[in-house]
């Protein structure tokens, strides 16, 4: 971190100052580029980033027995499975051909989770979620970059982020490499490793989290033809095929060489490997009806639909407790939509 004074310590967080003003303008920007993109009578709303979705799924999260006692946490406190549906999608905010390069998300939502949560408003839900992309690092370090590109985005000079002037120290190269090279033209969405990029507490530790795919998955080779290819993959698998992942979990273990609040870092597997501690099981079925593409549209997911054993840390999981609720529960309005989380 820029000019730091002081020697970071293991599991802690470090905002910078007068940050909660800068989350609020991001969450305004937000909210106007929502309205913006989706004047009245342009609908279905859709979300402001991964708005194309290749389907939501059901499956089995399935918490691994025997596990040793410092990973008996949360939701991983004992044996037993849970159901969950996964939302499939492409980060851009567009619903843009599937040969485009981008990002890729898999979203997770564990039902059944007994415990009050983060959110004072769904404390009561039975929810927890898990959201993960498939490259490990990001490209833009705090709370202050984000409101940065927000604000040069919304005035369409997004190049001004990477080179806000004619001085090369100034100059985020870094930052520009990583969005280039972060977004990848993909066949299959089953065969990725996905990552969570930012960390999260795990009991009175910090963990980043990981799903890497089972040998099964990698049949699903699509051809890149239609728009939908991604999603047609996925249903032609999913016609007579199950779906596995492993679930992991990396374990923060030096403070400077693995931080908490600069997500450009990819944290070292030789310093901590990660350690599987759930399977995730999709079995065959058929999800692309209207009501279960209305469903997926229609559901929320943030990791701040959490317990407090897995909270999220650093700056832009901060950010992303103000911005996507309020982004949600905007989109949800305009479309007539009900934000009630789904039960069991």
């Amino acid at each position: 971190m820029a000019n730091q004074t002081y020697r970071l310590e293991l599991y802690q967080e470090y905002p910078l100052p007068n940050e909660e003003a800068a989350i609020e303008e991001i969450a305004k920007i937000a909210k106007e580029m929502m309205q913006k993109d989706y004047p009245e009578g342009k609908r279905p709303a859709r979300r402001d980033q991964h708005a194309k979705d290749h389907g939501c799924v059901r499956g089995e999260f399935i918490i691994e027995a025997d596990l040793p006692e410092e990973l008996r946490v949360g939701v991983f406190r004992e044996p037993r499975t849970y159901p969950i549906w996964i939302r499939f999608s492409n980060s851009s905010p567009k619903c843009q051909h599937d040969s485009q390069a981008d990002i890729h998300g898999m979203a997770i939502k564990l039902m059944g989770v007994a415990g009050e949560k983060i959110l004072s408003e769904e404390r009561f839900e039975t929810t927890q979620d898990f959201l993960l992309i498939d490259y490990p690092i990001f490209f833009f370090a705090n709370v202050q970059d984000c409101m940065q590109l927000f604000t040069n985005y919304k005035k369409g000079e997004l190049i001004k982020f990477f080179f806000p002037s004619f001085n090369p120290f100034k100059w985020r190269l870094k930052e520009l490499i990583i969005a280039q090279v972060c977004k990848q033209k993909i066949t299959n969405l089953l065969d990725r490793q996905y990552w969570s990029v930012l960390p999260y507490k795990f009991g009175s530790r910090a963990v980043k989290y990981s799903v890497k795919p089972h040998v099964i998955n990698f049949s699903n080779k699509s051809v890149i033809s239609s728009e939908n290819y991604l999603r047609e993959g996925l249903i032609r698998h999913l016609k007579n095929q199950e779906v596995g992942f492993d679930f992991m979990i990396q374990f923060q273990t030096d403070p400077d060489k693995m931080p908490i609040e600069d997500p450009r870092v990819r944290w070292d597997e030789k310093l901590s490997p990660f350690q599987k501690i759930a399977t995730i099981r999709i079995p065959p079925q058929t999800f692309d009806s209207d009501e279960q593409r209305e469903f997926c549209e229609n559901l929320s997911y943030t990791p701040w639909h959490s317990l407090p054993e897995h909270k999220p840390l650093g700056g832009l999981n901060r950010i992303r407790q103000k911005v996507y609720p309020t982004i949600s529960k905007l989109r949800h309005q305009m479309n007539n939509a009900s934000t009630k989380e789904p039960s069991a």
